[in-house]
């Protein structure tokens, strides 16, 4: 069975082998992208943080002035 972590941090875990790449020297990498992508929660946990961090944006003033940057410059909405 693949899980959800499976799937994101596999193709990462191939690359440190023999990279000259500076972001794969040393052994934090993975657990990096782990912790990154909240890989310890459930999916009920995981869920509930991003309804929070997607709160905490609509919230935000420096959301509404990018937005408002957006639409000045781009007529993006």
């Amino acid at each position: 069975m693949v899980t959800k972590g499976d799937r994101s941090h596999q193709p990462v875990s191939l690359c440190p082998a023999g990279s000259q790449l500076p972001c794969f020297h040393g052994s934090s990498t993975i657990r990096n992208l782990k912790e990154r992508f909240h890989m310890n929660m459930t999916e009920e946990q995981l869920q509930l943080l991003i309804e929070q961090m997607v709160d905490g944006s609509m919230r935000s003033i420096t959301t509404k002035l990018y937005d408002g940057f957006q639409y000045l410059t781009n007529g993006i909405m």
